[in-house]
């Protein structure tokens, strides 16, 4: 599982700093397109896309991250009360849930991805399916990260976070 750990937490921050470049990159071009519009009088055609593709990895990568450092939506207090070992089988149908959500997302978006890879977006000149391609690395990941916990929890350990 040491493996496992040191590559899923290297992930998690990978996935981070593309979710906070993401960020950064949506605020630049927001800028821009507002000061090309109503300074120069001139909007780029461009903005738009751009600004919808990075707001996909945005959401996706800081999921997957979510995933890995467990902060996504939880009922902690409730299950906390109960006894470990049906704490032990809602941690096992947490986990598994979230595979079958992370290969649902992982394989619906390559399809998507496959359908439309010969559409362009018109101002970008990209395929259409550069839009799914987060979707389905961010799915990998959570399944990476899923797997992690899942086997952290047969062998009684805890997950690291990955900023720790």
């Amino acid at each position: 599982m040491e493996w496992l750990t040191h590559l899923n937490a290297r992930l998690s921050r990978w996935a981070l700093y593309i979710a906070v470049a993401g960020l950064l990159g949506i605020v630049a071009v927001v800028v821009c397109s507002v000061f090309w519009r109503y300074v120069l009088n001139d909007a780029p055609a461009w903005s738009e896309q751009v600004a919808l593709i990075l707001v996909i990895c945005i959401a996706m990568f800081g999921a997957a991250a979510g995933v890995r450092d467990e902060g996504h939506i939880g009922m902690e207090s409730l299950v906390g009360l109960l006894p470990k070992k049906i704490q032990f089988w809602i941690g096992n149908v947490v986990g598994f849930l979230t595979i079958v959500f992370g290969v649902s997302l992982t394989w619906g978006c390559t399809m998507m991805g496959k359908a439309v890879w010969t559409n362009y977006i018109p101002t970008l000149g990209i395929s259409e399916a550069w839009r799914y391609a987060p979707c389905v690395v961010a799915g990998v990941l959570i399944i990476l990260f899923s797997i992690e916990h899942l086997i952290a929890l047969y062998t009684d350990k805890e997950v690291t976070p990955s900023w720790h």
